[in-house]
């Protein structure tokens, strides 16, 4: 949502279960007072299937200054609804499910990756980057056919599930995870950009030690380890961090340190600071890691992005203090 080349090009939508209108904005229409109004009046409930993308996509098409949303708690969500019954968190695997009447078309990945991500350019197509409406206006037709089709699906998921209302206390649950999401984590940027720095020094390290000491292209392929150790006469079907750990203590000991300079490079990973790097918004914080009933069969929020529910755990011993100890 934070590109600049982030816009909404079309929002479909439905009043109180009428029929389901487009608002063609990428050709020049226009949103309607009162479905602006709507949308920042609390007292009218949106719904939607994943609805946290809707509130932070038209949050950003409203112009709401960085770090402000649409408030959470007058938005539902369908999906949320869905993962409750057990249902698939898809709005084509839930309306599969279902047997609903009119399913989510299938050709809509292919028309959103034509309108919705960059093209190669071409000889043919005068070199764009981007497809728009007037490319293929037939195309652009099924696109809002498409986008009326989720509409009538979402709509027709609720109708199905209303014998089955989620409890209150789960929406409160949801509005904390939206609050928790739109909030987000600072990161500490120099410090993950010297974890970064540090790694490359390291890792360039290990593997100089390791080409010397082995004499392959790549002492972190497994196929070429595992070729190294066949013509020391070691045999191993894997290079796990277990069977490593049991090598180590069977090989002679020039093996041995090799084994334990591979674990250690193949330890030495910053795929979170990456990550962290990667989705961080421009004011340094990391938004919408956590999926609300992730895992639909207990409930529980699930990672997303940066992961931080599989950060390493810190164990601290005990220390002292004026009149008793702790433990931590």
């Amino acid at each position: 949502m934070e590109s600049p080349d982030f816009e909404v090009l079309l929002f479909g939508y439905s009043i109180d279960g009428g029929e389901v209108k487009v608002i063609d904005l990428a050709c020049g229409e226009r949103m309607p007072q009162e479905i602006h109004d709507a949308l920042e009046n609390d007292s009218v409930t949106k719904w939607a299937f994943n609805a946290q993308f809707e509130r932070i996509c038209l949050s950003k098409f409203l112009e709401y200054e960085h770090g402000t949303y649409l408030e959470p708690d007058s938005w539902k969500c369908s999906m949320v609804w869905s993962a409750y019954m057990g249902l698939p968190l898809s709005l084509e695997g839930a309306g599969a499910v279902l047997g609903l009447e009119k399913q989510k078309l299938t050709e809509g990945k292919d028309l959103i990756r034509y309108f919705c991500t960059p093209c190669n350019p071409t000889k043919s197509n005068g070199g764009r980057t981007r497809n728009l409406p007037q490319h293929d206006m037939e195309k652009w037709e099924r696109f809002k056919a498409y986008n009326i089709r989720d509409v009538e699906a979402e709509m027709q998921i609720q109708s199905r599930l209303q014998k089955f209302p989620v409890p209150d206390f789960v929406w409160d649950e949801y509005d904390l995870d939206q609050e928790i999401n739109d909030r987000g984590i600072l990161v500490d940027t120099d410090f993950v950009e010297k974890c970064i720095e540090i790694d490359k020094v390291s890792r360039e390290k290990l593997m100089t030690k390791l080409q010397e000491l082995t004499s392959l292209d790549n002492p972190n392929s497994a196929v070429q380890m595992k070729e190294w150790l066949s013509d020391n006469g070691v045999e191993t079907e894997t290079l796990d961090k277990k069977a490593v750990a049991a090598l180590i203590n069977e090989v002679p000991d020039n093996m041995s340190e090799v084994l334990s300079l591979r674990q250690k490079l193949v330890k030495s990973s910053v795929r979170k600071y990456q990550a962290m790097q990667n989705s961080m918004c421009k004011d340094g914080r990391v938004r919408g890691m956590f999926q609300f009933y992730g895992a639909n069969r207990t409930g529980r929020f699930a990672g997303r992005l940066v992961q931080l529910q599989n950060l390493p755990q810190n164990h601290m011993g005990r220390f002292g203090g004026s009149k008793s100890s702790y433990e931590m």
